[in-house]
């Protein structure tokens, strides 16, 4: 999902101020610091890269397979996918 942010500039009488904000929501979920310093790149004229220096070290999340109350499985340790087939689903069978 994107967030729309307008291109603002302020002229002054020798020169020009361009600002671009981006919505805190953003910031917060990149977790920037106040007074952080970024590098524009200009990758294209539709794209322009933001890049971090001195970013944050990543932390790696591990998701964990939820297995339900019911399932057939629950407590086992993952395996190999049953080779267990339905009738006609095998290529030779015929209806």
């Amino acid at each position: 999902m994107g967030y729309p942010t307008k291109v603002q500039l302020i002229d002054r009488k020798q020169s020009q101020q361009w600002y671009i904000n981006f919505p805190a929501a953003v910031a917060q979920a990149m977790e920037f610091n106040k007074g952080e310093v970024v590098e524009w790149l200009i990758e294209d004229k539709e794209n322009l890269v933001l890049h971090r220096p001195n970013a944050p070290a990543r932390q790696i999340k591990k998701k964990l397979i939820a297995s339900t109350k019911n399932s057939k499985n629950s407590g086992k340790k993952p395996g190999l996918p049953s080779r267990k087939r339905e009738p006609g689903s095998e290529p030779n069978d015929s209806p």
